[in-house]
């Protein structure tokens, strides 16, 4: 199942600083959509703005052409899974444990989870593939790991939009490529902030570009990775290619 994201003149400020200023996005069902930019340029404050960490100081996000923001948390919750940067946890809950809390939002207070929300669980630790260390406490795992098992219970979840802030961070390139491949393939719609251009060139349908809070450019990475941009926004020298294998465009940057 996925939805339709609609981000209309979002802004969000903060002691009269705007760190988002007048945000337009789309994401039509089924697309995978990254944020790209430099550190500080906004992506974070965004994504924490759709998902409803922060509320946005003017505009609105839209799913389905309902308000994020008026839906209750459960209803939200039902809809929309997301994966922080670097998301933490204190609680000494198994791996598994932590997995399962995917199943929350669907279930009535204090309800047990049942056969079906364990089978739903440990598909998910295979699929993000930790299904070993489901009895492991999730504090004892390394950064990956951690990573991984957020994956598995924004999953778990059965949300209709996936928001995703830097979900490749802590992981070596096999598991980069395999959490990003299993995001683009899960059905969900999705949102995702990321910093290696050449992943979000891959794997993006299409790509907004933001620089201090606004978006400076989107559409296609093909469209939108060119080695002016990338001068402009980066400040860096770039030649950008087309891979010979996967067609996508490929950002070399020069000294």
């Amino acid at each position: 199942m996925s939805a339709e994201l609609r981000v209309e003149g979002l802004s969000y400020s903060v002691d009269g600083h705007e760190l988002v200023h007048a945000v337009d996005l789309t994401a039509a069902p089924g697309e995978t959509i990254g944020l790209v930019g430099p550190n500080g340029s906004g992506k974070t404050t965004l994504l924490r703005c759709v998902y409803g960490t922060l509320r946005p100081t003017a505009g609105h996000a839209l799913l389905d052409g309902a308000d994020l923001h008026t839906m209750t948390h459960k209803a939200r919750a039902q809809r929309l899974a997301t994966v922080p940067q670097d998301g933490q946890t204190d609680f000494e809950l198994t791996v598994r444990e932590v997995v399962a809390m995917g199943r929350s939002p669907h279930k009535r207070f204090w309800e047990a989870d049942n056969a079906a929300d364990a089978a739903l669980a440990d598909a998910a630790l295979d699929r993000v593939g930790i299904r070993p260390l489901a009895d492991r406490t999730f504090p004892s795992l390394s950064g990956g790991e951690r990573q991984r098992a957020l994956v598995a219970r924004a999953l778990v979840q059965q949300p209709a939009l996936l928001v995703l802030d830097e979900p490749t961070n802590h992981l070596d390139i096999r598991y980069q490529l395999d959490i990003l491949t299993l995001i683009s393939r899960s059905g969900t719609t999705n949102l995702l902030a990321l910093h290696d251009l050449n992943l979000a060139a891959y794997y993006c349908d299409r790509l907004y570009v933001l620089q201090a809070g606004r978006v400076v450019a989107s559409g296609t990475p093909r469209d939108v990775l060119t080695p002016g941009l990338l001068a402009a926004v980066y400040e860096v020298s770039a030649e950008v290619s087309t891979h010979p294998t996967t067609g996508a465009p490929t950002v070399t940057y020069l000294p």
